[in-house]
């Protein structure tokens, strides 16, 4: 176990910094440079004055270079202009020469310095902090919602395959996963919503959210949610149900007279989490960043908006950022599904 467990992390650490590496290389294309060095100085200047920034702000360094610095392995650059000033990257801006001689000489992900927002002018890490603390609600309401919801469709419908309860809670998890979120919400929106049907039970946004959380504001993007991973979780412990009620030991299980509530319970049930599990999993990486429609159309400010707001304006550091967590996420939750899978079942191998 602790072989494979040493295994799996050394695999995630190059599997994040292959990953880390390709984001910071296009959102440091040249085009993207011109643009944050244009939203700087003004959109009229010249070739020249675009190169002269790019080079004072060491962003015409090797890119490889430049990957080690933001990571924090490598020093930080600095530059000496004509008055004697010295900047650099680890170098508040405005320091004088002391506080300069002062600054550290490595500065990165590493150290905790997540660089600095050109748009909204504050940290990244605080940021992303804030906007996560607002995700991290919303993936917490939906799971709650979400997963017990899902398994409870899933195993009805696979218990008796054929009948007409299996066709209904089908058919309505079909629906479920086949209607986007952004038709969803809007139908939810609209009838729970809005003045033109009559029934305004809930409020259209959820913005008021972020300060608090009241069934008002937060019921309608956290069933918008739930509504759409609900329905694929539930198809996936459905197969899986039905595998399992096929199987040798629950045919031997019902000819022993096992009345059917405890075949389910005690032998069908964990052998079919097998399969969902891995589904569920993989909600929170999907739920961390796939509500950017949500939160944009409930104008809920959480992480999703964050990546949103980050790529439209092209905010590098935020950017990076931004993509740092959501791999670490990724890879996270892929180690603790394999993990579970011990748990839920000790006959698979880990080799």
């Amino acid at each position: 176990m602790l072989i494979f467990l040493l295994r799996r992390i050394g695999t995630m650490i190059l599997t994040a910094l292959c990953l880390t590496f390709i984001v910071f290389w296009l959102t440091n294309l040249s085009p993207n440079l011109e643009k944050v060095a244009k939203s700087e100085l003004g959109a009229r200047i010249t070739d020249a004055e675009v190169t002269s920034w790019l080079d004072k702000n060491g962003y015409n360094d090797p890119t490889i270079l430049r990957y080690g610095q933001w990571l924090g392995v490598l020093p930080g650059w600095t530059r000496t202009d004509a008055d004697g000033a010295i900047t650099g990257r680890c170098i508040p801006a405005g320091a004088d020469a002391q506080a300069a001689a002062a600054a550290p000489t490595y500065c990165g992900v590493f150290q905790g310095d997540w660089g600095f927002s050109t748009v909204f002018r504050r940290d990244v890490s605080e940021i992303i902090a804030r906007s996560l603390a607002l995700t991290g609600r919303l993936m917490l309401a939906v799971l709650i919602v979400m997963i017990p919801s899902a398994l409870i469709l899933g195993v009805l419908a696979g218990m008796r395959e054929g009948s007409r309860t299996d066709r209904a809670l089908s058919t309505v998890s079909i629906v479920t996963t086949a209607t986007p979120e952004y038709v969803s919400g809007v139908v939810l929106i609209a009838v729970f919503a809005s003045s033109a049907v009559g029934l305004k039970w809930f409020n259209g946004s959820a913005t008021s959210a972020m300060d608090g959380i009241t069934f008002a504001n937060f019921t309608l993007p956290v069933l918008t949610i739930a509504l759409y991973g609900m329905g694929y979780i539930a198809r996936m412990t459905r197969a899986s149900m039905t595998e399992v009620m096929t199987a040798q030991y629950i045919r031997t299980a019902r000819l022993k007279g096992v009345s059917f509530p405890n075949i389910v319970m005690k032998h069908a049930l964990r052998n079919a989490l097998i399969a969902p599990f891995t589904v569920i999993m993989l909600q929170f990486p999907w739920l961390l960043n796939g509500v950017v429609i949500t939160e944009t159309l409930f104008n809920y400010k959480g992480f999703g908006w964050t990546l949103v707001q980050a790529a439209g304006n092209n905010d590098i550091e935020l950017l990076l950022g931004v993509s740092v967590v959501s791999v670490f996420v990724v890879l996270i939750t892929q180690l603790i599904s394999d993990v579970g899978y011990v748990f839920l079942n000790p006959r698979i191998r880990i080799s």
